[in-house]
């Protein structure tokens, strides 16, 4: 039995179709978009979430979520916060906690109170705590105190710290604006007690774009540090790379979030005892946490939103390992 025209016309459309179809799909397979990652399986220990909830002043403080696997997260305290800040704005924002080297650990966030406006800003703040429950030596550093150029600082935004072997010391990174230039470049200064630090320096700076939100991390594998950012352009995470954690790095960012909207305040952390590192992002338009994973620093493939749980209205933060015993000190603590 033969078609008639219209039937054949119909079914040669209907081919054209699947074939752009099937074109279509591979193309979004070869570029990632249809490729998910398999979480890694965490060997020991667990992972603690540092973070804060929103822009009103009550939102602007210290949270804590946990996590066996590194992946699916429960918030402590009820979501509550954990940490009260009692000096400079009173309110903190874009927390990082790392262990340091003397076996502490240490938060340092952005001194802020969003609801006084976006360049408001012009102080960093930091804690130390033996066993990431009771958190002391509540520091505020002024980076309009270094004068000069940075008295007239509006903007001292995200600052996260790196262990300098060579230098014996911590370096403190973070974006930088002032009234004079309102567009934020990543500055850095060393520290060796999370209170004072010596005078900022620039350590990346796209002329005439803004540049916020730097994470870097060290890939043993090639020995290069990767300083990934916010990409203003598009609102994505981009990263560069540098022999040094102080630079010089390379000038043309390459763009690796795979979010389908805009993402900032990226953080890196390793699964313990694999080579897989987990990039989470804020979806700050979608009130939400997007995540994908990488074990080169440079090729990466999104998670299903069902492999990860981070439902409780997390922004921008940061994601340290710890062990078994401070996992159970934490949940004994605060609860969940």
């Amino acid at each position: 039995m033969s078609l008639s025209k219209p039937k054949k016309i119909l079914a040669a459309a209907v081919g054209t179709l699947a074939v752009a179809a099937g074109v279509t799909v591979g193309v979004l397979y070869a570029t990632g978009v249809l490729k998910f990652a398999k979480p890694a399986e965490s060997t020991s220990g667990a992972y603690l979430f540092c973070y804060f909830v929103g822009n009103e002043p009550e939102q602007e403080r210290i949270h804590f979520a946990v996590s066996t696997d590194g992946y699916n997260f429960e918030p402590l305290n009820q979501n509550e916060p954990v940490i009260f800040q009692t000096l400079g704005k009173q309110s903190v924002r874009d927390p990082y906690i790392l262990r340091g080297e003397d076996g502490y650990f240490y938060i340092i966030g952005t001194d802020m109170k969003s609801e006084e406006g976006w360049t408001s800003n012009h102080a960093l703040v930091t804690w130390k705590s033996a066993d990431l429950i009771t958190w002391t030596d509540e520091t505020i550093i002024d980076i309009r105190d270094f004068g000069g150029e940075f008295a007239a600082t509006t903007r001292a935004w995200a600052p996260q710290a790196i262990w300098d072997a060579e230098k014996q010391a911590y370096m403190v990174y973070w974006a930088h604006s002032t009234e004079e230039n309102d567009i934020a470049a990543m500055y850095y200064a060393y520290t060796t007690d999370f209170k004072t630090l010596t005078t900022p320096q620039p350590l990346y700076v796209r002329e005439g774009i803004q540049t916020i939100d730097g994470d870097i991390v060290y890939n043993a594998q090639n020995g290069k540090y990767y300083m990934y950012f916010k990409h203003d352009e598009d609102q994505t995470i981009a990263y560069v790379t540098a022999e040094s954690p102080e630079g010089p790095y390379a000038d043309e960012p390459v763009v690796v979030s795979l979010a389908p909207t805009g993402v900032e305040g990226s953080s890196m952390y390793p699964i313990t005892g694999t080579d897989t590192w987990v990039m989470i992002m804020d979806e700050y338009g979608e009130g939400r946490f997007f995540a994908q994973q990488t074990t080169d620093f440079e090729n990466f493939l999104k998670l299903r939103r069902s492999d990860y749980t981070m439902d409780f209205n997390p922004r921008h933060g940061s994601v340290v390992a710890i062990t078994a015993e401070e996992y159970d000190a934490l949940v004994a603590a605060f609860g969940k």
